[in-house]
């Protein structure tokens, strides 16, 4: 693995390239592969002969009970990065075997779905979701006992806990820049900019509907300048924000000529207090560990590409134990902090893998090889993205097994 990371640190000038070589060896693998998954005991959501997908991460499709799993029916989730077609959202009752489409959304994407989730405090009675409605990206406050829907004046990307306010971006100009992780319904006003003027990260008070601009792309690009940032596209992705709800980081990445660029920043809820916590060429996946720590897979200059451990508002970092998957991934801490998921993107033989790492014991084991069909590669790739059943019991993933994208559980004290 670490000779593949050379040769695709070797090619990072050469996108087009590097992708074309990455096809054909996973091709080759694909041929010669024997194409099974492994443990028997994976779960399958679903038997419909639709596809299924729930989105990213950092976000538990479980209700606080457990009892019921939340996430997206579609037709076509292959062939196309994001569409304005009309999916379903489905909530299953796990006990009883029942899903029920309870309700549609317009926007939607394959990495990221529709930002569906429960919403806090409770975690219990409403589901909050991205949809676009009379011309205007929003989000839907949906009450699944009532089946009554409360409409935000913008789509959300990362919520507080307490389900009291969101941090939102343009997700037009992330369609533009980032196929698979915005939306398509409305054209994207800044697509022939590099740099725009215009806000790149809103906040949003859930309680009032109040929308308010607190960073632009300017302001992004002033900070802390670099030489290579200019004559760029600039756009952010990947908000979060932390558990006490305030602060938040988020991925400012810039494409100059092709070569992709990323920092880690960190922020006040209200956009003051910028720090810039990881900048040194690459950033990919992070999580927080707590309200001030951060995991994430990056590049640092003094010791490579690696899993580290960094701590908001200072230049201290470490590298995870050695024993931790040197692979990008997508890591999150479970909620009882005893351990850390984390996966892989397609080896030769278009293998999958999911890594349980043990906090206190400082050790990490393979519990998941997962194929993922040919017919998801590159911006429609179907990641894993493992996420956590609340009680640390179970972790949920979305895989391509077969010819259909469908929705995993996998039990964690097996």
């Amino acid at each position: 693995m670490s000779i593949l990371y050379t040769i695709a640190t070797k090619l990072r000038k050469q996108p087009k390239l590097k992708r074309f070589l990455k096809n054909v060896y996973q091709r080759m693998g694909d041929i010669i592969s024997d194409r099974q998954s492994s443990p028997a005991y994976i779960k399958c959501v679903s038997d419909s002969k639709y596809e299924h997908l729930f989105g990213y991460y950092d976000k538990s499709p479980w209700n606080r009970s457990g009892d019921k799993i939340i996430y997206l029916r579609v037709k076509n989730a292959s062939n196309v990065t994001s569409s304005d077609v009309p999916v379903e959202i489905i909530i299953n009752n796990i006990k009883r075997e029942e899903e029920t489409s309870i309700t549609k959304t317009n926007s939607w994407n394959v990495q990221q779905g529709c930002m569906l989730q429960w919403l806090g405090p409770d975690f219990e009675t409403k589901i909050l979701f991205n949809d676009f409605r009379k011309g205007k990206h929003c989000a839907i406050i949906f009450n699944i006992n009532t089946n009554e829907e409360r409409i935000i004046d913008a789509p959300v990307y990362s919520v507080s806990l307490d389900g009291k306010r969101a941090l939102t971006l343009d997700f037009a100009r992330l369609h533009t820049l980032r196929p698979g992780y915005g939306y398509m319904n409305a054209s994207d006003s800044t697509k022939d900019e590099e740099c725009p003027e215009s806000p790149c990260i809103w906040t949003i008070d859930l309680t009032t509907n109040k929308v308010v601009p607190i960073l632009t792309y300017k302001q992004l690009f002033d900070f802390e300048h670099k030489e290579n940032m200019n004559r760029a596209f600039h756009k952010v992705n990947h908000i979060m924000v932390n558990p006490p709800g305030t602060r938040f980081m988020f991925l400012h990445r810039w494409i100059k000529n092709g070569i992709k660029y990323d920092r880690l920043l960190t922020c006040n809820i209200d956009g003051k207090d910028m720090y810039n916590l990881l900048d040194e060429d690459m950033v990919s996946h992070c999580n927080w560990k707590d309200d001030t720590t951060i995991i994430a897979f990056a590049h640092t200059h003094e010791f490579g590409n690696h899993y580290y451990i960094l701590h908001d508002k200072s230049d201290e970092r470490e590298v995870m134990c050695r024993n931790f998957p040197d692979v990008d991934g997508h890591p999150s801490y479970s909620p009882d902090g005893k351990y850390i998921i984390t996966d892989s993107y397609p080896n030769f033989k278009r293998k999958q893998r999911l890594y349980l790492y043990d906090v206190q014991a400082e050790l990490c084991k393979q519990i998941a090889e997962v194929y993922s069909s040919r017919s998801y590669i590159n911006d429609t790739r179907c990641d894993l993205h493992p996420r956590w059943k609340r009680d640390s019991s179970e972790i949920c993933f979305d895989g391509a097994q077969v010819k259909y994208r469908q929705v995993y559980t996998l039990k964690i004290n097996n």
